[in-house]
């Protein structure tokens, strides 16, 4: 039924003869996803004085040579003019347009998540207008909430709402976005960022290399896209080795085939006391390098797979 209706969606869409392509990536998971890296809130008591928000890395000769096109010379940030975010947040909020800083679960810009950085890889290398469209909420595990038809059991009410907001998307792009009209939408690639809540059940933790499978297998075959390049991105902040095999592993597993990337992020932590959320481990602490390189990690490992083509 969700192929179905993603496919309708796309099909009512207007096209003009032989339509230029959009290159639609589903960005997915839990609360890391949605985006907890601080930009520019500096209170001493409350954001431990502004370490590591994303204003002072831009401030650091260090940094700012990797991650300083991301402000203009006049101080405001950019506004890329080839991709664009689709997105509503768990609030219900929504926030669609041009890419930059702000598409994160909180109100406001001062926030951002992985999809700053990926979408500015992935701008970079295509010559296509590219539309990442999130489908992430807060506090959910892979073993319950996204749990995926093929696990068996009763199927997580977050897996059918990931191909909701895609298909919400879809339906409605040419409203949500009038600069993308005309444009043949080609679901180009899944990104998936999830497993704290997975980490402190053991269960959980147990069936995780399965339950990945399943959900990367389902959603192809829900997306009718069999070939779908897919990243999986570590949950390198948690200290469950176990977990983090299991991610790995899971994209290693013949079913899921060849063009499955698994990206490392543990050496992206920062330490709690140069970050500005010091108790948010399961944050990474709020910090902006450490959102900065998963996101550009996630790109680069997306690239890849779109350009080698011996990984169909």
């Amino acid at each position: 039924m969700k192929t179905l209706l993603l496919t309708a969606a796309l099909a009512a869409l207007p096209q003009e003869p032989d339509p230029a392509p959009l290159k639609v990536f589903l960005l997915a998971g839990q609360s890391n996803m949605e985006g907890q890296a601080v930009v520019d809130l500096d209170h001493e008591e409350h954001y431990n004085g502004g370490r590591g928000i994303l204003t002072r890395v831009l401030e650091d000769p260090e940094l700012a040579p990797t991650f300083g096109h991301l402000r203009n010379p006049d101080g405001d940030w950019r506004v890329r003019d080839d991709v664009w975010v689709w997105y509503r947040a768990g609030s219900g909020e929504r926030k669609i347009g041009p890419l930059s800083i702000g598409f994160a679960v909180y109100g406001g810009l001062h926030h951002f998540g992985p999809e700053l950085m990926f979408g500015d890889v992935v701008g970079d290398e295509f010559d296509e207008p590219v539309l990442l469209v999130k489908a992430c909420w807060g506090g959910k595990s892979l073993h319950v909430d996204f749990r995926p038809p093929g696990a068996g059991g009763e199927t997580g009410p977050y897996y059918g709402r990931i191909l909701e907001e895609l298909s919400t998307a879809m339906a409605n792009l040419e409203t949500d976005l009038p600069a993308l009209k005309g444009f043949r939408p080609e679901l180009s690639g899944l990104v998936w960022f999830q497993g704290w809540n997975d980490m402190v059940n053991a269960e959980a933790t147990a069936a995780y290399e399965d339950n990945l499978v399943h959900l990367i297998g389902d959603l192809r075959e829900a997306l009718d896209s069999p070939d779908l390049p897919v990243v999986v991105a570590e949950t390198g902040n948690c200290n469950s080795e176990a977990l983090r095999s299991a991610q790995a592993a899971a994209t290693r597993r013949e079913e899921v085939g060849k063009r499955v990337r698994f990206v490392p992020t543990g050496d992206f932590l920062r330490a709690p006391e140069d970050s500005p959320n010091t108790t948010h481990g399961h944050h990474w602490y709020g910090n902006a390098e450490s959102y900065l390189r998963i996101g550009e990690a996630m790109g680069r490992a997306m690239v890849e797979l779109l350009e080698d083509d011996s990984s169909r």
